[in-house]
């Protein structure tokens, strides 16, 4: 349907006046479902991550690792949570290494064994000029962890994060 257009002169001065139809009604009632549809598919993944951590969170299974600095590298001991005992290697600054329950691995070689008696958990550890950084990506509740550690000073962590 085509607009209506009316031009009407009073006194000398002409006014335009433009009568919306429900054609115009139906563009901008679209536009702002389309709008508030946007907003709420940019929002909706950020709610469902926020509920799957707090899921998680409960399930974590507990492990405790020491983590400390040597002159060589990294020297790391699980006293709980885990099959191995103790790791060390050494490792280049920002240069990340995957650790899980079972020692070090490899991101695209992550053992598939699940021991019920064992932690289930995946991060990586990267030495930084000043410290550690580590990423969680499953068993922990912790998504990034950072702080500085001097040669020789450990830090425990766990499923939760830093602890002592």
């Amino acid at each position: 349907m085509p607009r209506t257009l009316c031009v009407s002169v009073r006194n000398q001065t002409p006014k335009l006046i433009i009568k919306k139809t429900d054609k115009m009604k139906t563009k901008s009632t679209f536009k702002s479902l389309l709008t508030m549809s946007l907003i709420a598919l940019t929002l909706l993944p950020l709610s469902s991550e926020v509920i799957a951590q707090e899921q998680s969170s409960s399930d974590l299974k507990d492990f405790k690792i020491t983590i400390e600095r040597t002159d060589n590298g990294l020297k790391m001991h699980s006293s709980e949570g885990s099959s191995w005992v103790d790791l060390s290697f050494s490792l280049a600054n920002d240069k990340p290494q995957a650790i899980d329950e079972y020692g070090m691995t490899q991101l695209d070689k992550v053992s598939s064994n699940k021991d019920s008696n064992l932690a289930d958990y995946l991060f990586t550890i990267t030495k930084t000029k000043d410290g550690i950084s580590l990423t969680g990506i499953e068993g922990t509740a912790w998504k990034e962890l950072s702080f500085t550690l001097s040669k020789n000073k450990k830090q425990m962590i766990d499923q939760s994060g830093m602890t002592e």
